[in-house]
This record gives C-alpha cells, sequence and structure tokens, in this order.
C-alpha cells in the first residue's frame, strides 16, 4: 500500500505518514454509499442525525486544543487563528442539527381554479443522494464541516477527499463520527495525492453532489465532466477589493484592514488584495498601514503569539515572490517583503502596480496586498470590478451615501461597509460570483442543494 507523508506547513520536517487510497479501494467506498442511500429502511432518523451531530460538537469541544494544534501543524495558521477555526468548527455542527428544526417542506395552494379543488397538496425534504466532497488545505478543520455536516444533516453519505497536503484534521474529524455512533458508510474519506483519483469520486455517476473547494480552474473542469443530472457547488478564490471613501477614519480602518489582507498569509479565497484610496489620503493611509504591517509578528504558527505564518508549500512562496517581482519591474513601489524560511514571507504591501500585473488580476494567496490611490470614487468601483473574480468586497466610509452606492454597485456576493472582505459566520450565505463560485455555501444553503423536495398531491 502506497504511503502519504505530511509535512508541517513551517519547517516542512514530516509530520507523519498515512495510508493512501486506490481505485479498488474507491470503488469499494462508493458502492458502500450508493448501497447506504438505497436502503430506505436503514436510512437515519432525523433525531439520530441531530444525536450525531450534537456529539461530535461535544467530542471536538474536548479536544480542541490537540485539533488547534495539529491545524497549526499541517497547514501553518498560526495557532490563536486555528483555534477560532476550531470553535467555529463545533459551531458549525450544531448550526447543522438547529437548521433541522426548520428544515421543511410547504404547503402548495390548491382549489384556485376548478381543476385544483378537492386537493390538498405539499412537499418533503428528501435526500439527494451520494455526496462527495473534494477540501481545500488553508481550512483543513472547517472546511470540511461545511462540506460533511450538511451531508449528515440531511441524511446524504458522503465521501470527503481532503487536501493531499492536510489530511490529518479531516481523518481525526471523521473519528470523532464513528466514535459518536455513525456507521462508515455514511462518511468515508478518500486519501490520495492523485487527481485522477480524485476525478473518478467527482464524476462517478452513483454521485449526485459535487461539492468542491479549491481552483477555479479544477473545479470548472470538473463541472464540465460531470454526468447529467449531477449538481455541485464549487468554491474558488478572488482579487478582494476595498474602497477607502474620503470621508474614512484611517485610524480607525487600519486594524481590521491588516486583519483581512494578512490573516492565514493571506491563504483565504476573499482575503483583502486591492486597496483603493483616495488620492488626497493615500499617503497618509500608506504611511499608517506600513507602520502596522512591519510590527506583525511572523514565523512559526505554533508559538502562541504569531499573527502570520507560512505558506502552504515551498513553490507557493516562491510564486508569490516572482508575482511581486514581476510588479516591482513594472513599475510599482514596494514596502515590506522578503523570504523568511522557504515557506514563510514577511508582509508585503505593493504600491500602484500596473493594472495588468498578475497581483492586480489574478488571487495572490499570499501575505500581499496592493495600493492604489484614484481621483473618482466612481472610476475606483469600475476597477474593482474590472477582474474575472468576484466574491466579497468591502468599502470604509463614515459618509453613508458613498458606503451605499459602493454595496449597490460592486460586483460581489457580499459587501462588508467599515468591515474587511474576509469576515464571515458560518450561518451566512457565502457565494463566489463570476468565475469566483457556482452556487451558495453556508450551512443551510447547502443543506437546501443537498436536499430535493417532492410534493405529495393528495385528492378527496
Amino acid at each position: 500500500m502506497s504511503t502519504l507523508t505530511v509535512f508541517q506547513a513551517f519547517d516542512r520536517s514530516p509530520a507523519r505518514e498515512i495510508p493512501m487510497d486506490d481505485a479498488p479501494t474507491l470503488a469499494t467506498k462508493l458502492a458502500a454509499a450508493a448501497a447506504a442511500f438505497k436502503d430506505r429502511d436503514g436510512w437515519l432518523k432525523t433525531y439520530e442525525r441531530v444525536a450525531i451531530l450534537r456529539k461530535v460538537a461535544d467530542l471536538l469541544n474536548a479536544r480542541a486544543e490537540t485539533f488547534a494544534k495539529q491545524i497549526a501543524l499541517e497547514g501553518g495558521k498560526p495557532y490563536p487563528d486555528a483555534a477560532v477555526e476550531v470553535a467555529r468548527a463545533a459551531d458549525g455542527l450544531r448550526n447543522a442539527a438547529d437548521e433541522l428544526r426548520n428544515f421543511a417542506g410547504k404547503e402548495i395552494p390548491m382549489g384556485l381554479t376548478p381543476a385544483s379543488e378537492g386537493r390538498w397538496a405539499f412537499t418533503t425534504k428528501e435526500p439527494i443522494g451520494v455526496v462527495a466532497a473534494i477540501s481545500a488545505f488553508n481550512h483543513p478543520l472547517n472546511l470540511i464541516i461545511h462540506q460533511i455536516a450538511p451531508a449528515i444533516a440531511v441524511g446524504c453519505p458522503v465521501i470527503i477527499k481532503p487536501a493531499a497536503a492536510t489530511p490529518l484534521s479531516c481523518l481525526d474529524l471523521v473519528a470523532l463520527f464513528r466514535e459518536a455512533g455513525l456507521e462508515e458508510r455514511w462518511c468515508q474519506t478518500l486519501i490520495t495525492d492523485d487527481n485522477l483519483l480524485a476525478e473518478k469520486l467527482a464524476t462517478d455517476p452513483r454521485v449526485r453532489f459535487l461539492s468542491f473547494i479549491g481552483s477555479a480552474k479544477v473545479g470548472w473542469y470538473l463541472r464540465s465532466k460531470l454526468p447529467p443530472g449531477t449538481r455541485c457547488a464549487l468554491e474558488h478564490g478572488g482579487a478582494a477589493p476595498v474602497l477607502i471613501h474620503s470621508s474614512a477614519d484611517i485610524g480607525t480602518i487600519i486594524e481590521p484592514i491588516t486583519k483581512g489582507a494578512y490573516y492565514h498569509a493571506g491563504q483565504v479565497c476573499v482575503s483583502t488584495q486591492r486597496i483603493f484610496v483616495d488620492r488626497a489620503r493615500f499617503d497618509d493611509f500608506v504611511e499608517v498601514l506600513s507602520a502596522r504591517v512591519a510590527a506583525l509578528r511572523v514565523g512559526d504558527p505554533l508559538l502562541p503569539n504569531t499573527e502570520v505564518g507560512p505558506l502552504i508549500h515551498p513553490r507557493e512562496a516562491n510564486r508569490v515572490s516572482e508575482w511581486i517581482d514581476e510588479a516591482i519591474a513594472a513599475g510599482a513601489g514596494r514596502i515590506g517583503g522578503g523570504h523568511l524560511s522557504e515557506t514563510t514571507l514577511k508582509p508585503s504591501i505593493l504600491l500602484n502596480p500596473p493594472p495588468e500585473a498578475k497581483v492586480s488580476q489574478l488571487e495572490v494567496f499570499g501575505p500581499v496586498v496592493c495600493v492604489y490611490g484614484y481621483e473618482d470614487f466612481g472610476s475606483a468601483i469600475e476597477a474593482a470590478n474590472g477582474v474575472r473574480w468576484s466574491f466579497q468586497a468591502s468599502v470604509f466610509a463614515r459618509d453613508i451615501g458613498p458606503a451605499l452606492t459602493a454595496a449597490q454597485r460592486l460586483e460581489a456576493s457580499a459587501v462588508m461597509i467599515n468591515d474587511h472582505t474576509a469576515f464571515r459566520t458560518d450561518w451566512m450565505p457565502f457565494a463566489g460570483r463570476k468565475e469566483s463560485g457556482y452556487g451558495v455555501g453556508g450551512i443551510p444553503w447547502t443543506m437546501k442543494d443537498m436536499s430535493e423536495e417532492k410534493m405529495i398531491v393528495l385528492r378527496r
């Protein structure tokens, strides 16, 4: 049996070696999941699913420190932020359980025409079928929760493939479901670094729903390969814009902007990346931002005071460095930056990089923020919208008029007013537009996607 070596993100030392699945193993797991769904008499009752989700939440809380350290180890997220991820994951499990109190169909009016007289119609909710979930590395526990908790809540068998770089949190979470009494056929893992095997999972005709979190290139490709009738949800990335109006208070906005830009070293799909500042406030803003960024504590994510940790792999650190160098060669100014280790970059601020530069057009996914000066607020909105990606955005202003104008005109699924672009709660809708995604995430919305309504009509 082949094995997968999991490395510590910060120093690249081996953390654990785990067995990988092969094609025959995947075939066995798909057969088990399909059989579980076909056996309607064996479906878990709603109260049983509620009890399992709540039990896992309790087990996760009891082992919160262990999970937080593991997230920091395998994914490189600083320990304080990893601890928050664990708390959110436990709350997400409870969210899924609580949502079942209101997860129901509705009555359809009859008797509105002579032909519908004497009938009573209503809908019920049913699980859609086998769910294939492919996840990303940057939130190795909470992303898994967002994919498998809704499936278990509505009664779908799920097979989850974690990122090859960060499988440990997923494996340990699924073990908690076993401990809570969930049979293996309802929640299985696929551990592999073989993209073709992952594609076989995603495109198997027995799979009725694909949940994919990762690169746009892979996600849209997989969607094109899905069998007829298979639904999907895709969550990709963006190049999140921030508009700073002339009325904004520079002193109070730096902290949320810094958090939004450098949280998890910028490895978040809605990380603040492009900041548009009124030209009259540009120098003041850059001065205050650069001072705050210079004070960020960068290094080992297992240390309790670290604010910015490593990137997931040396090749990612090298790629981000190359994009920065390209922007500088094209005329951008630079503040900060540089390598701390082969995976760890010091935070950078790029000043007025060209619109055509990669850092202006593509998702950087690193500790880099671009700052652009503008003369006209309307043109800043136009520039913010001028990329292929559209996810979350934000505007900072003390005047309500410009704030609402930006909220209406920014091409985004969510616009934060006086908060950073990476704000999220796990019960709110979360969706990419344009090339940034397909479908709507968030636990209640995912539960809806993983179910189907059936209408029943009774005639007297």
